[in-house]
C-alpha cells in the first residue's frame, strides 16, 4: 500500500517536480456526488459542501492545484447521468444536510431527521451513491427546512437579493417546477394539458394572454412550491461558496463541467430557442454502432446570432450561461464535447442518429435537403467518397469559414471568460473520439486547449497523437477519464497480447531512450500488469504537456468503472471517493515523477539530482 499523507517539505517536493516537468495544472477529476462521507453523516450522496469533501480538498491541495467537478445541474427522478441536468438550477442533492442543523443555519433542520436519512441509506459506506433513495429523502428534508426558514428572519434579505438577482433563470426553472406538480410528471413532453406544455412558448397574441393568465393562476397556486424550489436554489449556492473559498486558500480551483446537452426543464424553458424536429446525438462510434440518440434539443441556428453578427437570444442565452459557470469557477470550464458546439450531429426526432435515417453534420451538410441552409461547408468542400459522419469528410476550409465555425466559441463562450477575468485557457476543451476537420481547424485558430489520453493510443500508428513523443504542451494529458476502464484494468487487459506487446514497444521507445537492455523491459512490460500501468502514468508526466488530469478511479487504484457510455443501470455514476480515502491506497506520485524526470533523458536528469533524490 502507498498512502500519501504528506508533510509540507514532500508536497513541496512533489510541486518542485511538477514545476521542472513543466507541468502548470495538476488536476484531480471528482464528481460532485463522488464526495466521500464522513463516519455517521453518509446521507447515500457527495457533495464537496460537506466536512468530507472539505477534508478531501484540504487533502488534495498537497498534490494537486485544481479539482474538475462533473456537471452540477439540478438531474430528474428518473435519471442520475449529471450530462441530462439542468443548464442553470445547481442540483439540491449538494446540499450539506447537515450544516442545516447547526445555529448558523438557525437549526432549520432536526438533527433527528438528519439521523434518520444517514441511518436509513441503504448504501451506507458502501462507496456507491443511493440515488433514488437519496432524492426523495433530500427533498423531504429540505422541506422541513423550509418550513422552518419561513418562521425566522435569519438570512432575508440574502434570500430575497438571491431571487432578485437570478431571476432571469429562477423564476423559469421554479415555474417548471409548480407545472410538474400540477401535471404530477417532470417529463413536460407527456403533459396532458398542451397550454402548460407551451407556457413560455406563445405563437399568437391570443396565447400570450391565455398563457400570461395561466402562470399567473400557477404562481398564485404554487406560491410556497415555488419558493421552496428557490430556497433549495439560494441554499446550494451560499454553500457552494463558502466551498470554494475554503478551497482557494488551500490552492485548489474548481473546474466546472459543462455538457453541450439541455435537460428536460431547459427544453420547455426555451424551446422556441431550439430546432424543430431535430435532436443532437452521436453517429455510429466505438460504444455504438447505431449511433447515439441522446434527445437533446439542438440551438435554432438562426436565433444565435442576429443579421448583423450579434448574439440574437439564443446566443444571449448561452453567454449568460457561460459566465455564470466562469464567475462561479475560477478553475476554467470543461466541455464536453466541444465537437457539440462547433460541428454538431443532429438526427430527426423519432429517428437513429444515422446516415441513412437522415442524420447530419448541422454546419457541414451542405447537400441534405433540410440541413443545408445551416451549412458553412460548401458542396465543394467536402469529400462525396466518404459518408457524411465521417471526420475528413470537409476536405477544405477558407479562413472566413472557419471564423464561422468558430463564432460560438469566439463570441459565447472565450467572451464570457474574459468578461470574467480569464483566458481562454481557462477552457478545457474535450474533443476525444470525434474530431472533425472543422472542430480541429477551429481549436488550432484559437489555440484552444483538448485532451490526450494515453490509454486509447492507436500502437501501429507512430504519429497518433496520444502517443507520448506526439503530445504536444497546449493540451491536458490523462490516462483516462469517466467513461473508460481505470488504467489498472486496462493494463491487466494488455497483458501477454500482441496489442500490448505494441504499446510495450511505443513505451520503451519514448521512455527508455536511453536505457539499457531494452528488449527486458518490453518484455517486463508484457508481463507485469503493475509495471504496465506505473509507466502508463509515468508517461503522462514524461511527455510534453503543460496540463495533467487523473480521474480519481486512477489516483486511488480503484479497479471499477465509473461510467459505460450507452447504457444505463445503477453502477453507472454512483462510485465515490473511498471514505477512509486517506488511509487508502495510491499511485506512488513520488516514484512516478521520478521515473518522469529520469525519462526526460540522462542529461535533464543530472541536471535535477537533487530533485530526484528528495523524490526517492
Amino acid at each position: 500500500m502507498v498512502c500519501l499523507t504528506l508533510k509540507k517539505n514532500n508536497t513541496n517536493t512533489i510541486k518542485d517536480a511538477l514545476k521542472v516537468l513543466g507541468k502548470e495544472n495538476f488536476t484531480l477529476i471528482v464528481h460532485g456526488s463522488s464526495f466521500p462521507a464522513i463516519d455517521g453523516e453518509d446521507t447515500g450522496f457527495g457533495s464537496f459542501n460537506t466536512e468530507a469533501g472539505h477534508s478531501l480538498i484540504n487533502y488534495v491541495s498537497n498534490m494537486f492545484d485544481a479539482i474538475q467537478l462533473g456537471p452540477a445541474g439540478k438531474t430528474k427522478v428518473s435519471d442520475s447521468s449529471p450530462y441530462c441536468g439542468t443548464i442553470f438550477s445547481g442540483n439540491p442533492l449538494f446540499i450539506d444536510l447537515k450544516q442545516l442543523t447547526t445555529k448558523e443555519w438557525g437549526e432549520i433542520l432536526s438533527i433527528e431527521t438528519f439521523k434518520k436519512i444517514v441511518r436509513e441509506n441503504p448504501k451506507q459506506n458502501s462507496g456507491r451513491t443511493a440515488y433514488s433513495y437519496v432524492y426523495n429523502a433530500q427533498l423531504s428534508a429540505l422541506r422541513e427546512a423550509w418550513d422552518k426558514f419561513k418562521t425566522i428572519k435569519l438570512l432575508k434579505k440574502e434570500f430575497e437579493k438571491f431571487k432578485k438577482d437570478n431571476a432571469y433563470w429562477l423564476e423559469k426553472d421554479s415555474l417548471y417546477e409548480a407545472l410538474s406538480i400540477e401535471n404530477n410528471c417532470d417529463f413536460w413532453y407527456i403533459w396532458k394539458n398542451e397550454t402548460d406544455k407551451n407556457l413560455l412558448n406563445p405563437k399568437t397574441e391570443d396565447e400570450k394572454i391565455i398563457y400570461a393568465k395561466r402562470i399567473e393562476e400557477i404562481k398564485e397556486k404554487y406560491s410556497d412550491e415555488i419558493n421552496f424550489y428557490s430556497f433549495c436554489q439560494f441554499v446550494l449556492e451560499m454553500q457552494n461558496e463558502a466551498t470554494k473559498k475554503f478551497a482557494l486558500k488551500k490552492g485548489i480551483k474548481m473546474i466546472a463541467d459543462r455538457q453541450v446537452a439541455f435537460s428536460d426543464r431547459d427544453a420547455w424553458a426555451y424551446q422556441s430557442l431550439f430546432l424543430e424536429g431535430w435532436f443532437l446525438g452521436c453517429p455510429p462510434d466505438y460504444f455504438s454502432k447505431n449511433g447515439q440518440a441522446w434527445g437533446f434539443p439542438v440551438m435554432d441556428p438562426e436565433k444565435m446570432y442576429n443579421t448583423d453578427g450579434s448574439l440574437g437570444e439564443g446566443g444571449i442565452l448561452m453567454k449568460n450561461l457561460y459566465k455564470k459557470m466562469f464567475k462561479e469557477n475560477p478553475g476554467g470550464v470543461r466541455i464536453d464535447h466541444i465537437v457539440g458546439l462547433i460541428d454538431p450531429w443532429v438526427y430527426k426526432v423519432g429517428k437513429k442518429p444515422m446516415c441513412e435515417d437522415g442524420a447530419g453534420r448541422l454546419y457541414s451538410s451542405p447537400e441534405h435537403p433540410e440541413l443545408s441552409k445551416y451549412a458553412i461547408a460548401r458542396i465543394e468542400d467536402l469529400d462525396l467518397t466518404l459518408e457524411g459522419d465521417k471526420e475528413k469528410r470537409v476536405k477544405t476550409l477558407s479562413d472566413e469559414q472557419i471564423k464561422l465555425y468558430g463564432r460560438l466559441i469566439e463570441k459565447i463562450v472565450i467572451g464570457a471568460a474574459k468578461e470574467c477575468g480569464l483566458d481562454k485557457n481557462a477552457i478545457v476543451c474535450e474533443d476525444l473520439g470525434t474530431l472533425t476537420n472543422p472542430v480541429a481547424a477551429v481549436m488550432k485558430k484559437y489555440q484552444l486547449q483538448g485532451m490526450r489520453l494515453t490509454q486509447f493510443v492507436i500502437p501501429e500508428k507512430p504519429e497518433h497523437p496520444y502517443r507520448c513523443k506526439n503530445i504536444t504542451e497546449n493540451v491536458w494529458n490523462m490516462v483516462g477519464t469517466h467513461d473508460n476502464n481505470p488504467i489498472e484494468m486496462w493494463a491487466e487487459s494488455m497483458i501477454n497480447t500482441h496489442e500490448g506487446y505494441l504499446h510495450a514497444k511505443n513505451l520503451v521507445e519514448d521512455l527508455f531512450a536511453e536505457a539499457e537492455h531494452k528488449d527486458d523491459i518490453i518484455v517486463r512490460l508484457t508481463q507485469d500488469k503493475e509495471y504496465l500501468t506505473f509507466v502508463k502514468l509515468v508517461e503522462i508526466f514524461a511527455s510534453r504537456a503543460k496540463n495533467v488530469q487523473m480521474f480519481f478511479t486512477d489516483f486511488f487504484k480503484i479497479k471499477e468503472t465509473y461510467n459505460t457510455p450507452g447504457t444505463s443501470g445503477d453502477q453507472n455514476w454512483s462510485l465515490r471517493v473511498p471514505n477512509e480515502f486517506e488511509e487508502h491506497s495510491t499511485i506512488d506520485l513520488p516514484a512516478i515523477l521520478k521515473a518522469a524526470i529520469i525519462a526526460r533523458g540522462k542529461d535533464f536528469a543530472t541536471k535535477h539530482a537533487v530533485l530526484i533524490e528528495k523524490l526517492s
